[in-house]
Parts: C-alpha cells; sequence; structure tokens
C-alpha cells in the first residue's frame, strides 16, 4: 500500500475482500455497491458512512480505510486531523498500514504536532511487521538522525530490508551508502547493483548515478555511451541536472557513439519509465 494513496474502486474492493465474514461484511457490501453504483447511486459520501460503522465497531481495515478516505479521498474534503486519528485506532490494533501513515503524519506534522520521536516509534512498528515504506522511513531517520540517534549502520539494515522488497527509494539510498561507504565498506559494484535496480523502477536520481559511474568507471568498465544514455533517460524522467552530465559526456563521444546513444537512450526510456 502506498502512503496516502487515492482511495479508488480498488481499495474499497480490497476492504470488501478482506473483512471478512463479520456483522461488518453486510455493510462493506452496501459501501462498495455504492462506490460502484450497483442498485444505489454512486456516492462516496455514503459509502464514508458505511465504513465509518464498520470503524466504530472496530474492525482496524476499516479505521485504516477511514483514515485514508479522511486524508484524501472523493467525498471529502481532507481532515489531517480525523485521519490521524483514525490510523491511531487502526495501528493501536496492529496494522501496518496504518502505522506507516501515521508515524509519516508524526514526520510531516499533519493533523499532528510534528514529532520525530513518535514518527520513528510508528515507523518501528510497522517496518518490523515487514512494511517496506517503513523500513525506508526509519532507514532513512538514522541516516539523518531525525527522531533517533544518527547510526549509519541501523540505517542500512532497514533500507537493505526494504530494498529487498523492491523499494525503489531505499534502492537507490543503498547505493549512496556504498558509494560514499557510509554504514558500510565502500563498494562501486554494490553501489552499481542498488543504482541498477532503482533505475529500472525509473527511479531519475538513480538513473543519473548511474550515467556517473559509467562515465567515471566506477564499479564498472567505462562505457560513454551507456553513460549518455542514463543521463539522457534520468532528465526526460525529470531530473534536471542530468542534462548538464549529458552534455559533458556528449563532448566527449563521435557521432556514431552519439547516434548508438540516442537510440539507446530511446530504449531505455519506454522500459522504465518514471512511476511518478
Amino acid at each position: 500500500m502506498v502512503a496516502f494513496a487515492f482511495v479508488s474502486l480498488s481499495c474499497f474492493e480490497m476492504v470488501w475482500e478482506s473483512v471478512g465474514p463479520t456483522s461488518a461484511l453486510a455493510e462493506g457490501n452496501l459501501s462498495l455497491r455504492g462506490v460502484k453504483g450497483e442498485g444505489v447511486p454512486k456516492d462516496y459520501k455514503e459509502a464514508l458512512n458505511w465504513y465509518r460503522e464498520s470503524a466504530h465497531h472496530g474492525y482496524a481495515l476499516s479505521q485504516f480505510v477511514l483514515g485514508l478516505v479522511y486524508a484524501k479521498c472523493k467525498g471529502v474534503f481532507p481532515d489531517y486531523e480525523e485521519a490521524a486519528k483514525w490510523y491511531l485506532k487502526a495501528g493501536e490494533q496492529g496494522d501496518a498500514d496504518a502505522q506507516n501513515n501515521l508515524g509519516l503524519m508524526y514526520a510531516d506534522g499533519r493533523g499532528v504536532t510534528r514529532d520525530c520521536r513518535k514518527a520513528a516509534n510508528w515507523f518501528r512498528k510497522a517496518a518490523e511487521q515487514g512494511n517496506a515504506d517503513a523500513q525506508n522511513s526509519l532507514g532513512c531517520m538514522y541516516a539523518n538522525g531525525e527522531g533517533v540517534p544518527q547510526d549509519y549502520k541501523e540505517a542500512q539494515k532497514w533500507l537493505a530490508r526494504s530494498a529487498e522488497q523492491g523499494d525503489g527509494i531505499a534502492q537507490f539510498t543503498l547505493g549512496m551508502m556504498y558509494a560514499n561507504g557510509r554504514g558500510v565498506v565502500q563498494d562501486h559494484k554494490e553501489a552499481l547493483r542498488w543504482y541498477r535496480k532503482a533505475a529500472e523502477q525509473g527511479n531519475a536520481d538513480a538513473q543519473n548515478m548511474l550515467g556517473r559511474m559509467y562515465t567515471n568507471g566506477d564499479g564498472v568498465t567505462q562505457d560513454l555511451v551507456k553513460a549518455y544514455a542514463w543521463h539522457n533517460v534520468s532528465n526526460a524522467n525529470g531530473d534536471l541536472y542530468a542534462v548538464n552530465f549529458r552534455d559533458e559526456v556528449a563532448k566527449t563521444i563521435t557521432p556514431d557513439q552519439l547516434d548508438e546513444a540516442m537510440k539507446l537512450s530511446r530504449k531505455w526510456f519506454e522500459e522504465y519509465q518514471s512511476k511518478d
């Protein structure tokens, strides 16, 4: 679950499938019908009413979804204080997504007073349950010393857990740690491996760093064609700084190499577009 994701039909369908055969099932069914417009007018506010009933009955998943609804959903205006209230109820019951989102609210000061210690505490609860977003956030807090003492080894531990689950931001950050030797022994090949994983998910920063590594031959044989291509793809995916590195590489390659790099750029851009 992506933090603060828009509550779409798929989110409501997830609730319908996950609540189970309880008294909330009938409420979830009516809510789902209301959202889809099956037999009743398509009405997000009416759907919200049914989820509120289920949440008041103590169902953590409904409480979590209600928090999402208040944070960002059709049918109501954002109410971060109300969202935090429902995330707290669900989080106290052990819902990892709610714990992660509550951590984000404390980190950003949305709906609650900003408190990095509390943010780290909620991220930890979710991270220990395997939530990749929370593992990434907790790792970043250790790296920056926010809410917890700065500890690069602890940062590496949590970032690695998140990265192994496929979190592109954690993969990029882990690549940076290996490139700079923070919390780990400096290892350009390992940095390259994590940058590549993030780059192939469309992470523009990682794509730019791959270009730098191919330019300098760090952890890989120097290849200016690939360097140009990665910088070009990074720029196309939104990294405004990548164009400067790309243009510097362009000064050092032949017209034939530039043509090859452009073809490679188009291929990789189709494969590795940003998901943002």
